[in-house]
């Protein structure tokens, strides 16, 4: 896995028989499972502090998952799991769909080199391993810095799985579901404390990325005189997202706001977070005494949503290119007039005034 980036790993898909445990789980002579491997439940451990999801893709009889549902200290360890007879790589995309996450975030260890073979040649961007490659795996995250928001990711993942039920439970429309909700976005200047995040961001979403700055690249402007990074954080009945949008500002030009990143994580997609985040920023932006709002985008296969949600916005292509970015372009409006509103079931709030 040389050379490989450990950001784009939001999860590792395991398969069972022969890799999560020796045996296979349909030819056991009881309802017992076999016992999983200890190496392999410590890797779980060990990518799961790093904010690495885990979950399961095994052709096998659906019953395994009933059986393992009765082991919940290894069930716990999995999220969207995917028990059937279907070919790992259709396992996958549901995995990656239930997650929210793109598939080309997934990994897969399988001892059979048909499978890994079967995922490579219909998902190219899916990276894989034999079992004996997992040392190799936890390698590329060693001496990385890990945020408490990464520590944190697999609890919040599951609150995922939470709401997710209930939503298929609700009797009712799908915006008064997210208004039953309760959801709240606190918009603010990042903390000190919340700076390793906003990097963070800026490396690991893709979906909802404006112009995918390197984190580097985004300390070195954050840091820069004029610029201010501001901070997004999501809670509901259910619980907190905690920070799931970061923006750079550059205010080096009093009648100009421009927005050299925009990023979210891909957990709030299609609960207009990005929205709410985007029309409070335009706000806040008019209030300095700003006359013009700019975004920096550089587009990509994988940021549509983004370069949607821009265009809804009002934002619309000028004939400034950015210097240091030739393959990116700067999108504008005007901040007179009737700015955009976010949804109604998700209340907005500058995070001074929730302090206070």
């Amino acid at each position: 896995m040389t050379g490989y980036d450990p950001d784009s790993v939001k999860c590792v898909v395991w398969d069972l028989d022969g890799t999560l445990w020796d045996d296979i789980a349909v030819e056991t002579p009881t309802d017992e499972l076999p016992t999983p491997r200890p190496e392999m439940l410590a890797a779980i451990d060990a990518l799961a502090a790093r904010g690495v999801l885990s979950s399961i893709a095994s052709r096998s009889a659906p019953t395994v998952l009933d059986r393992l549902a009765g082991r919940p200290e290894v069930r716990e360890r999995f999220l969207a799991p995917q028990v059937s007879w279907q070919d790992k790589s259709e396992s996958l995309r549901r995995i990656a769909k239930d997650l929210g996450i793109a598939v080309e975030a997934l990994v897969l260890v399988d001892d059979s080199p048909y499978e890994r073979a079967e995922v490579e040649a219909l998902l190219p961007g899916v990276h894989t391993l034999a079992p004996e490659e997992v040392p190799e795996l936890l390698a590329v995250f060693e001496g990385r810095e890990v945020t408490a928001e990464s520590r944190a990711r697999v609890g919040r993942y599951r609150t995922e799985e939470t709401r997710r039920a209930e939503s298929e439970r609700f009797e009712g429309s799908r915006e008064e579901f997210l208004r039953w909700c309760d959801m709240r976005l606190t918009v603010g200047a990042a903390t000190p404390e919340e700076i390793p995040r906003a990097l963070e961001l800026a490396a690991r979403t893709h979906r909802l990325n404006s112009s995918g700055l390197t984190p580097d690249r985004l300390g070195e402007l954050a840091a820069a005189q004029g610029h201010e990074l501001y901070t997004a954080r999501m809670a509901d009945r259910f619980g907190a997202y905690g920070i799931i949008g970061a923006a750079l500002v550059d205010r080096t030009d009093p009648a100009l706001w421009s927005v050299p990143l925009l990023a979210l994580s891909c957990r709030v997609a299609g609960r207009g977070a990005a929205a709410a985040f985007l029309f409070r920023l335009m706000g806040r932006a008019r209030e300095a005494g700003a006359g013009t709002f700019r975004v920096t985008l550089r587009p990509t296969d994988a940021n549509l949503e983004m370069r949607i949600l821009l265009r809804q916005a009002g934002l619309r292509r000028t004939e400034d290119t950015p210097g240091d970015a030739p393959d990116s372009a700067v999108l504008a409006r005007p901040l007179h007039g009737d700015l955009p509103e976010p949804p109604p079931y998700l209340h907005v709030s500058d995070r001074e005034d929730t302090e206070a």
